[in-house]
């Protein structure tokens, strides 16, 4: 059976205290075919409800207009008194890519469901994140700084401000919406145990991107009454960047600055299987993980058809010498690993080493995925040099490609030193023919950890967050011990003449 295209939408509505609003908000939503309802949630401090619903693009839509005519006819944001940020009864309408479709349809989405919301609800719509029509409009928060009151004023005296459709002015009751695209995004809020609301704010300043802390973090401190704490609210608009562990620890490192404790987490809406894999991995603290471990994944990869063949040797080859910015190194180090591990794979069977050779064949494949993943991450970074030196959001896009140019060369350099103390543990039982084998694969593998490291220490100077270099400063200092220790075992003196 093969899938169609499929979109997803998580628009948030003003209200969480009612769940009769809810219900009819879910009504309209599901009364269109082809759409799924993924999940919602109502939080009545925030006094807002997370819905979440997926299917074909026009269908989505549809059921994206239906919803926001509903809640223009039941919610009142003059009546709205909750903790949460927010502009409009239906505050913001994201549309994301899941399945055989691109960021360009949802921004077509976007545009066709705001031009309707505007005409035909009489409602001043602004587009954002991907299907932003200006730099300033980009970041959500632009949107809603000063809330509602805020957002009229700007209105009214700049001209920059106009919305993208709809009348020049706020809805009497429905306010403004923001509708845009964006990828996915995990919403992941900390509760703290105490109600010294100051705490909250001073860890949401100090961690979040816009702040100079973790990149692809936006936080705020909010009050929950009705739990007697406070909340660290937070959104990773890039969990590979900044995962859900990485913040949980940042939260919790600098709650224990201020005497605080963390009562615990939760998760709002939905998250990617990647992110909970990444983040299950790192608190337990795995010494090797793959996502191929996950059962659900690997029943995938064996039942799923491939669409095309991998490029050939030759084409790689050929790619790497044309004079274009990429492959390039980081790519060629990766190959060079992947060499090595199959080369020791080879090896692995033939001594019979079962665990070792599992490992290997899943170092090679991750290798072979870090090829094009270098590729990916070089342009990104190429890309965000290319963002005009007076847009304010420069710095911040440079250092979050900086730190995936960074991250990748590391990974390769980190398995390209676990291929080499895998070799080391076959050399014992290993024939003198393969022995050969097996040393050229170390030395290959060196070589591969050696260029990893380079690139790491190229990227790392040109960071100017001090928390990125510091993520990756303790992981840079274990693949150099480990690659010192491989290196003396890569010698090998020449036969004597």
């Amino acid at each position: 059976m093969t899938m169609r295209p499929f979109i997803e939408c998580v628009p948030n509505f003003s209200e969480g205290r009612d769940p009769a609003v809810v219900h009819a908000l879910i009504e309209a939503i599901t009364a269109v075919p082809g759409v799924w309802l993924l999940h919602h949630t109502m939080d009545a401090d925030h006094h807002r409800s997370v819905l979440t619903f997926a299917g074909l693009p026009d269908a989505v839509g549809e059921a994206a207009l239906r919803a926001i005519t509903k809640a223009t006819e039941l919610i009142d944001i003059n009546r709205h008194d909750g903790v949460h940020p927010r502009i409009g009864a239906t505050d913001v309408v994201p549309f994301v890519p899941i399945h055989d479709t691109g960021m360009e349809d949802c921004i077509r989405l976007a545009r066709t469901v705001g031009q309707q919301v505007g005409t035909h609800l009489g409602i001043p719509v602004f587009l954002y994140e991907q299907a932003a029509s200006s730099p300033a409009r980009k970041q959500l928060e632009s949107i809603r700084l000063g809330g509602v009151q805020g957002l009229a004023s700007r209105m009214d005296c700049d001209p920059a401000w106009l919305p993208d459709f709809g009348p020049p002015h706020l809805h009497k009751t429905a306010g403004a919406v923001v509708i845009g695209a964006r990828p996915p995004l995990i919403a992941f809020n900390a509760n703290l145990k105490t109600t010294d609301l100051s705490i909250a704010k001073t860890i949401a300043r100090s961690i979040r991107q816009s702040n100079g802390g973790l990149p692809c973090l936006k936080a705020i401190g909010v009050r929950l009454a009705s739990r007697n704490m406070v909340q660290v609210a937070m959104n990773l608009t890039d969990y590979r960047v900044t995962s859900m562990h990485t913040a949980w620890q940042a939260v919790t490192s600098k709650a224990s600055e201020h005497g605080a404790e963390v009562a615990g987490s939760e998760l709002v809406g939905l998250a990617p299987q990647a992110a909970l894999d990444q983040t299950a991995a790192a608190s337990l603290q795995f010494e090797r993980f793959d996502p191929a471990q996950v059962l659900e994944t690997r029943m995938a990869e064996a039942m799923s058809v491939k669409k095309e063949p991998d490029p050939s040797l030759s084409d790689f080859l050929h790619a790497v010498a044309a004079a274009q910015p990429t492959p390039a190194g980081g790519s060629v180090a990766a190959l060079v690993g992947a060499l090595a591990a199959a080369l020791a794979t080879m090896g692995a069977r033939l001594v019979r080493h079962a665990d070792t050779e599992r490992r290997l064949v899943q170092v090679t494949h991750r290798l072979r995925q870090l090829v094009q993943e270098d590729m990916d991450a070089y342009t990104r970074l190429l890309n965000a040099y290319k963002i005009p030196k007076q847009q304010p959001d420069r710095p911040a896009s440079i250092s979050t490609a900086l730190h995936q140019a960074t991250a990748v060369p590391l990974e390769i350099a980190e398995l390209a030193c676990e291929v080499g103390r895998l070799i080391h543990a076959c050399v014992p039982s290993a024939p003198s023919p393969l022995r050969s084998d097996l040393t050229v694969s170390r030395m290959m593998a060196c070589a591969a950890a050696e260029a990893g490291l380079h690139t790491v220490a190229e990227n790392i100077k040109q960071q100017c967050n001090p928390q990125l270099m510091g993520s990756v400063s303790q992981r840079v200092r274990i693949v150099e011990q480990s690659l010192e220790e491989l290196e003396g075992l890569c010698y090998t003196p020449p036969p004597k003449s």
